[in-house]
């Protein structure tokens, strides 16, 4: 349970966020919500994208340190 109202507080905070930056930007509401509520869902959608990329990267091209 404590997991699902972490999940949906995130979630909400995240709208609250996006909504926010884009009322600064756009100066109008109904804009500004529905770039709130369309950003996570683009998020969503593109996580699996993001995930299939790291994937097929070599473990030894990922390491943000190089000894050389």
């Amino acid at each position: 349970m404590r997991l699902i109202a972490k999940t949906l507080s995130y979630g909400t905070i995240h709208v609250l966020v996006a909504s926010t930056v884009a009322f600064v930007l756009t100066g109008n509401w109904a804009i500004a919500l529905g770039i709130g509520l369309l950003e996570p869902v683009v998020q969503t959608l593109v996580f699996p994208l993001h995930e299939y990329l790291w994937e097929r990267k070599a473990p030894e091209k990922l390491s943000l340190f190089h000894s050389h």
